[in-house]
């Protein structure tokens, strides 16, 4: 598999028909682990020196940028700035799924997990409300694991929620058939109706973790449907703790975060309007 270095001197081939029609493509970006390091405490988690600035340069030439994260929507708009031209896109699409009176109802249940988890869990295991979803960590704490997974088990079994694994965390989520994948055919279906005559015809995904499976998936589900061919490129960003699966599903492989925004930077570069003479 094509590996690219912290930061290359030319594009990957891959990326290259990306950089040569932008105005067709699209790019669907993680945030924790490709636009932000992971960081012991999630709270912490901030993008990359450069990265709204990046973003916003990007959203220019591309005929769509999204970043689709499991974070909020209003913690990405946060410590994004909200870049013009950018879609965000939080909770892997719940908060543009759940509407109205499903809202409330799963925002219940969540609230009486996290109010469970934060009065049973043991010391170090940091539970993470979300509104409509809970994570919770145990990097600091992995002697802890063992409890997490029994308790993430337990609201399975008496809630109906959905169990996600993690770096070093259990995600609970809502019984809803959402995940990035939806999300990134969702946008792309949106794209397509409002250009008739313009399709995308290439589309880059980044993540770094199992959550970023789908999204990957949905990319190859595109390239072979029916219709107009589109070229699809999967890139993972990979540091020591990456899962395996994730890498494997890619056609790209960068080193961590810091790869991926170099890589962005590039695609950024190989796209700017040539300077006036």
């Amino acid at each position: 598999m094509p590996t690219a270095g912290d930061a290359p001197a030319r594009l990957p081939e891959l990326l290259q028909p990306l950089a040569g029609e932008p105005e067709r493509s699209a790019l669907f970006l993680d945030f924790d682990g490709t636009l932000s390091a992971v960081v012991v405490d999630p709270v912490g988690a901030r993008p990359l020196p450069g990265v709204p600035a990046l973003l916003a340069e990007l959203a220019v030439p591309f005929a769509l940028v999204a970043v689709i994260s499991g974070r909020p929507t209003a913690f990405l708009a946060d410590v994004l700035g909200a870049p013009p031209g950018v879609t965000l896109v939080g909770l892997y699409g719940l908060e543009r799924a759940l509407q109205g009176p499903a809202h409330d109802t799963w925002a219940t249940v969540i609230d009486e997990v996290v109010a469970e988890a934060m009065a049973t869990a043991p010391e170090g295991v940091y539970v993470e409300p979300k509104g409509l979803t809970v994570t919770l960590h145990f990097r600091r704490a992995p002697e802890h694991k063992d409890w997490v997974v029994a308790f993430a088990e337990r609201q399975h079994a008496t809630r109906g929620l959905l169990v996600h694994p993690g770096r070093l965390e259990r995600e609970l989520r809502p019984a809803i058939d959402v995940d990035k994948g939806t999300v990134v055919r969702a946008l792309v279906a949106e794209h397509d109706e409002q250009h008739g005559t313009e399709p995308l015809r290439a589309l880059a995904a980044f993540g770094d973790d199992v959550g970023d499976l789908p999204a990957f998936a949905a990319l190859e589900a595109l390239r072979a449907a029916e219709g107009p061919p589109r070229l699809v490129v999967r890139v993972a960003a990979v540091d020591t703790e990456s899962p395996g699966v994730v890498a494997a599903a890619a056609d790209l492989t960068v080193p961590g975060a810091v790869g991926a925004v170099a890589l962005l930077r590039d695609l950024a570069d190989a796209t700017a309007p040539a300077p006036k003479t």
